[in-house]
């Protein structure tokens, strides 16, 4: 208990914080006279009155975080965050059960895009902004943000930030300090956010729609206004303008705040990282147009490209939005598509997934161990560019890398075991896992997640949950060791 009662203190400050983002689609409600801004005015009463006791109650156990207090925080805050998320969403969708609520909820925070709601072309403005802005939120961390404003109450943010921080390279920083660190994140990703709205505007959408899809873009949360996802526009400008900020959010932001400080494109140049998901991914592109066109999915050349480029931009990257039911390709596209949502985006970018630079270190690592089969004396580092990577975290990344395997085996095999079958099971987990949304079959870009039961439901927001935290950042806290003083 006494390991408890701080973290709860500090979830409490967080909550009342949170409380503050009920603030935006309250707004929306009364600019559109949807009727739904009492719902969300009481989730933000019900959210900052929960917090502020919470707070209360525990104030006398206040303490400087451990490095572990931060595992369990983190994950309490996505958990608890996601059940105060959920409030509007339960009151002001008619029959929506608090499981379902709960995982739209998850869903958005995590940006896994994956939804159980039908009917979005008509849903009340304020409640379709309230997904997005989750999906906004989730996307860059809702502790990165924290650590900027938690240090003004007396809390410390370094072991925040490290445990939520995505991708092996938890101890670069921008700034020398964490709360710096965390600002300048955020301005960048705010000022890509703004920038993709103004396109999405010029480019033929409305202002509400242009927001919500700026804001599930650079998140990569993949979330849509309308039931048919980015279909419904039919636009090729549209998809053009969100294909480049999808690769935009799919490259570490530390590139971008680097870049701009600099006014260069040196510290692209110099990601080996991002140059690599970059000819990943649009080399994939040009391959499955040129696959699809040849296959005679579309009748010529530039339509096969089109709807190639957007979806596989789309998956690869984690997004998760679908201008076609891309179920219907010849199976091979939309499994090197799921492949690609596995691996393919950077460390530090909003995507999910086992990330680009372990894929890199994997597959450096196996070239070392053939060459010391021929030369058992020879010294082989395992090098990123020109830095040398320690034989530790080499071994950290083979391990993150079997327990990604073997999660989403386990998983896979309790969805089909409640009743789902094993394309659906395997591709929900795999999307979810991810934080990608759409899978396959049942659960394809066509249809959506309305189809699971309660229980699959709850495995799957366990699964994105799992995802969004990397997975040892949630599973060391089922370890003994972890409770022991």
């Amino acid at each position: 208990m006494n390991k408890v009662l701080p973290i709860a203190n500090v979830l409490g400050l967080m909550l009342m914080v949170f409380s503050l983002t009920f603030i935006l689609p309250v707004a929306t409600s009364f600019w559109y006279r949807d009727g739904a801004a009492w719902g969300f005015l009481e989730a933000m009463m019900i959210t900052l009155g929960g917090g502020y006791l919470m707070w209360l109650f525990t104030r006398r156990f206040k303490r400087e975080l451990k490095a572990r207090d931060g595992f369990l925080l983190v994950t309490l805050v996505w958990a608890v965050m996601a059940a105060f998320a959920a409030i509007p969403l339960l009151t002001e969708i008619h029959g929506l059960s608090f499981t379902d609520a709960y995982f739209e909820a998850m869903s958005g925070l995590t940006t896994t895009g994956a939804t159980v709601l039908v009917g979005l072309d008509t849903l009340a403005p304020a409640l379709n902004l309230w997904r997005h802005e989750l999906n906004w939120l989730g996307g860059m961390g809702i502790i990165v943000l924290a650590v900027a404003v938690l240090p003004l109450l007396g809390v410390g943010g370094r072991q925040l930030y490290k445990a939520e921080t995505p991708g092996p390279m938890k101890d670069s920083q921008l700034t020398p300090r964490i709360t710096e660190t965390a600002k300048n994140l955020w301005l960048v990703y705010f000022g890509f956010t703004v920038a993709c709205a103004l396109a999405l505007r010029w480019a033929g959408m409305s202002w509400l729609d242009a927001v919500c899809h700026a804001f599930s873009a650079l998140s990569l949360g993949g979330f849509s206004t309308h039931d048919a996802s980015v279909g419904y526009f039919n636009s090729p400008l549209i998809e053009a303008v969100l294909i480049v900020f999808m690769l935009v959010a799919g490259v570490n932001f530390a590139s971008h705040f680097l870049a701009f400080r600099s006014r260069s494109f040196k510290p692209y140049l110099a990601d080996i990282e991002a140059k690599a998901f970059i000819l990943l991914v649009v080399g994939s592109c040009a391959g499955i147009g040129l696959y699809l066109w040849w296959m005679g999915t579309y009748a010529d050349f530039w339509s096969a490209m089109r709807h190639a480029s957007f979806n596989l931009v789309s998956i690869a990257t984690d997004c998760g939005y679908a201008s076609v039911d891309f179920d219907k390709w010849p199976i091979f596209a939309p499994l090197w598509m799921l492949f690609l949502s596995c691996v393919a985006v950077s460390s530090g970018s909003t995507g999910g997934g086992i990330k680009m630079i372990r894929t890199l270190l994997v597959f450096k690592q196996g070239w070392r161990e053939m060459v010391l089969l021929m030369h058992p004396r020879a010294v082989v580092p395992v090098k990123v560019g020109n830095h040398a990577i320690p034989n530790k975290l080499v071994f950290a990344i083979q391990g993150f890398i079997f327990l990604y395997f073997y999660s989403v085996m386990i998983l896979s095999f309790v969805l089909m075991l409640s009743g789902l079958d094993f394309i659906s099971s395997f591709t929900a987990v795999i999307a979810c896992i991810n934080n990608m949304g759409p899978g396959l079959n049942q659960v394809g870009p066509a249809n959506n997640y309305q189809i699971v039961t309660d229980f699959q439901a709850w495995v799957l927001s366990f699964t994105m949950l799992l995802g969004r935290l990397e997975l040892f950042t949630l599973l060391v806290l089922f370890t003994p060791a972890f409770w022991r003083k």
